[in-house]
């Protein structure tokens, strides 16, 4: 089908201008930034291509309709009057999620079910049968978006969460969603041309989503399903057409990514994690702990990590967070370190002034990603001056 149509992606707070790249590096047309959202326009193969390859996407939807409604009736008579068994048969089945910013619709889960009851009851009418509802797996999924009095009505064409990429059988207590941290990667400007270590890396996410990108290998690769292979429009032959043509720009990695966790649980976690991603001959995972590591070689080296909160661990936070100062300055000269905290008294104890602070949430939790500059010769050279 070349024909084009709007789509609209959907993201985390903080990460709209790097989805917009990955949009325009794609192919998309006529990209606009929203607020956790991106807009843009393209075919369907293109909607097969965008949850394959997007990294920072958590939801790719199609807009069907946008109508003003000013009662729950307007809700359940437009929604009614659509054509829904142009998209499924009375034997599917259906979801709906809904977002609420309204005064006079406050209720999102009352908002899907409305949704729910006018489509079930169009069935029923026409064809004396209705088709069922299934959250898990639906044949239609549908989003339905209201802002004050509009109500815009999509297809969902992922299914669940892009971040559910297919590869994390195993994870910690508090694992870090892969959105965020191809979000994180791609905001520390992580290409793949130099080393990488992440040195607190849990159930090895990170380090899985840098891989990713350092050998341009489309994230959700792995996963069982996208939604859209359940509508009546799916072209499977299209979909493996688009999956060759992005595996074809898959490329070698040249370097070292390396993983150190203290935990032996951890450590076999993320080993069976990238194992489960087919990255294992890229990935190192030892068990070690940062602050008595130093680093292996004078090349220039890249690290992003995810520093434990302190809610699953009971950590002295200043300490801690001197610790990790004390050690990137006095053991890893010539690194570039990204790390994202919630806790923002505590970073005070780092000692080195951040050369950059990117506003981000991990879940609930509004955090910062702190980029730390340490340079060659200044484990002897700037001591020795300060002194």
């Amino acid at each position: 089908m070349g024909n084009n149509f709007k789509m609209i992606a959907k993201t985390m707070f903080g990460f709209e201008p790097i989805l917009a790249k990955e949009l325009m590096a794609l192919g998309a047309m006529d990209v606009k930034e929203g607020t956790r959202n991106v807009s843009f326009v393209g075919d369907n193969g293109f909607m097969y291509k965008a949850n394959l390859c997007l990294r920072t996407a958590i939801k790719i939807l199609k807009p069907y309709k946008s109508f003003k409604i000013y009662s729950e009736e307007d809700l359940y008579k437009s929604i009614y009057a659509l054509p829904w068994e142009d998209f499924m048969d009375v034997n599917d089945t259906l979801a709906v999620d809904a977002t609420v910013h309204s005064d006079t619709f406050t209720h999102s889960k009352y908002i899907s079910l409305k949704t729910k009851d006018a489509i079930v009851d169009r069935f029923r009418d026409k064809f004396g049968k209705r088709p069922d509802v299934d959250l898990d797996f639906p044949t239609l999924r549908l989003n339905i978006h209201i802002e004050k009095n509009t109500c815009n009505v999509s297809f969902d064409s992922s299914g669940q969460s892009l971040h559910k990429r297919g590869y994390k059988t195993a994870t910690n207590i508090a694992p870090i969603n892969e959105v965020l941290a191809a979000g994180m990667l791609l905001h520390s400007g992580w290409n793949g041309q130099s080393d990488f270590l992440d040195p607190m890396c849990g159930s090895g996410t990170i380090l899985i989503e840098a891989a990713m990108i350092a050998c341009n290998i489309p994230p959700n690769l792995n996963r069982k399903e996208f939604a859209f292979e359940r509508w009546k429009d799916w072209d499977p032959d299209l979909f493996e057409k688009i999956e060759a043509s992005v595996m074809k720009k898959i490329r070698d990695f040249h370097f070292t990514l390396k993983g150190y966790d203290t935990s032996p649980s951890a450590v076999h976690k993320a080993i069976d994690n990238v194992k489960n991603a087919n990255l294992s001959e890229f990935i190192k995972i030892e068990r070690q702990d940062f602050f008595e590591s130093e680093k292996e070689n004078e090349r220039h080296l890249h690290m992003v990590f995810n520093p434990p909160y302190g809610e699953r661990l009971e950590i002295d936070m200043p300490k801690f967070y001197k610790r990790i100062g004390d050690t990137l300055k006095q053991s890893y000269p010539g690194t570039q370190a990204w790390f994202i905290t919630s806790n923002l008294e505590a970073v005070k104890n780092v000692g080195l002034r951040p050369s950059r602070k990117i506003k981000m949430y991990n879940g609930a939790l509004e955090s910062r990603l702190l980029k730390y500059e340490i340079y060659e010769g200044s484990k002897k050279g700037r001591s020795e001056g300060r002194s």
